[in-house]
């Protein structure tokens, strides 16, 4: 997995030996120390609670989840530094079910293990080491909460949600925006207009790092204006595959960029500096 461009500068964890199987494994690289363990009381008060009420004091959380397709490999990185606090990061991911999803430790913060409130999954005993690795696969729908026990009252905490990704019924268009935190499925039609505009720096990956819509549907003709609204720093547009992008990013609100989209085809396009986080949109022209 590409260590993620983000403010918040995520470690790089090393390859992780071993197949994956249906239970979660921990590799202890060459600390010599030993793994495993007995399987966690469950915690049912915290397993109840509202998640947002759950989440509340989670390190590193800000209100955004990171979404995965089922092409990707979610990795989550265990005690990373986050404004000064250790953390899960991402600590809230959203995968489709029959998903593995790998932890990996950056050694950072001391000891660490990877314990379900529900005792669905646990990496065993708590381990320091970088490199270590633990995965699991998820193959049922819901939430799944969970903790490193040393730093769990420090606010260390992280939830796996698993439940189908939205979409719109275009499987290039699906794969390409999923990790889009405002993408819905929603296609927005703007089939009868001359002019489009998809606001860019509207709220989303957890910040202003989204274009609104994320889709957008035109007919042939139609030139769509990208507007910026000052908010989430420099934007670009850069289309995939295609020698149509804006240029240098720009921070000036306004309209910066159009084209007029003169063939039908699907085009996929992102915000290069925050194409990491999940600033990207679609334009499907008919």
């Amino acid at each position: 997995m590409k260590r993620p461009q983000t403010r918040r500068q995520y470690l790089q964890g090393s390859a992780l030996a071993g197949l994956m199987g249906l239970a979660g494994c921990l590799s202890a690289g060459n600390s010599g120390q030993a793994v495993g363990g007995d399987p966690q009381v469950s915690d049912t008060t915290a397993s109840t609670e509202p998640l947002e009420d759950w989440l509340a004091d989670a390190n590193g959380y800000d209100g955004s989840t990171r979404r995965y397709s089922q092409r990707d490999r979610p990795t989550v990185f265990v005690g990373e530094s986050i404004d000064g606090e250790l953390a899960f990061a991402p600590p809230v991911i959203e995968v489709p079910p029959q998903t593995t999803v790998r932890w990996d430790w950056t050694g950072h913060g001391g000891q660490h293990n990877v314990v379900a409130l529900d005792a669905t999954f646990d990496s065993g005993r708590t381990n320091a080491q970088p490199g270590t690795g633990y995965h699991y696969f998820f193959d049922d729908p819901g939430e799944y909460r969970y903790v490193s026990e040393p730093h769990r009252d420090d606010g260390m905490k992280g939830v796996v949600i698993v439940s189908e990704p939205p979409s719109t019924g275009n499987e290039v268009v699906d794969e390409w925006v999923v990790d889009s935190s405002n993408f819905d499925g929603t296609i927005v039609d703007e089939t009868d207009a001359g002019t489009a505009t998809v606001a860019v720096g509207v709220p989303g990956n957890g910040g202003h790092f989204a274009f609104g819509p994320p889709v957008l549907k035109v007919t042939t003709g139609t030139t769509v204006e990208w507007e910026w609204t000052d908010a989430g720093g420099p934007h670009s547009v850069a289309f995939q595959e295609l020698d149509i992008e804006s240029g240098e990013v720009v921070a000036e609100p306004g309209v910066n960029f159009e084209h007029t989209f003169e063939t039908t085809g699907t085009y996929l396009y992102a915000c290069t500096p925050h194409r990491s986080l999940g600033m990207k949109g679609a334009i499907i022209v008919e």
